[in-house]
């Protein structure tokens, strides 16, 4: 598992510290819902930034907490087995997470917890967004949720 970390904005220090909660988290996610290793791409940015990019790709013109861009899809198909059934998974980088390190401390500010449990939140949720989960309606969000919840569990990241 690779993690690459991006730092494009200047509104939150991005040291040693963070990017091995991030690192961290990813691993975690990974091994919980997936157990195999992917390089996943992660660029901290801020709210100008996510708002262009929402915008650009989601045709939303406001600031938003994370946007991922998956480049694998989770499906079994044929294609994806070699001769003794075992399942062969050719390309290996997952996808890019764009997290606005302003919006997530706003955020843990308004939610009354760290800013490191707030960027553990988006972390995971961005894995999961690459990985195909969605919160399109109320039963995926459940899930989605229980599935975060879990996984910063399981790393002692509370509240």
């Amino acid at each position: 598992m690779s993690v690459l970390i991006d730092n494009r904005q200047d509104k939150a220090v991005v040291d040693s510290k963070i990017e091995s909660l991030v690192e961290q988290v990813v691993q975690k996610s990974l091994e919980v819902e997936v157990e195999d290793d992917y390089e996943v791409s992660i660029s901290f940015v801020d709210n100008q930034e996510i708002r262009e990019l929402n915008k650009q790709y989601r045709n939303k013109d406001s600031s938003t907490d994370v946007l991922s861009f998956p480049l694998m899809e989770f499906e079994e198909t044929e294609e994806n087995y070699n001769n003794e059934d075992e399942y062969v998974q050719e390309d290996r980088l997952l996808g890019d997470i764009v997290i606005s390190l302003e919006k997530a401390q706003e955020q843990a500010d308004e939610y009354g917890h760290s800013f490191e449990r707030e960027l553990a939140f988006l972390v995971v949720h961005g894995v999961l967004h690459l990985l195909g989960m969605d919160h399109e309606n109320e039963q995926q969000e459940k899930e989605m949720l229980q599935k975060q919840d879990n996984i910063l569990r399981l790393l002692n990241i509370t509240r």
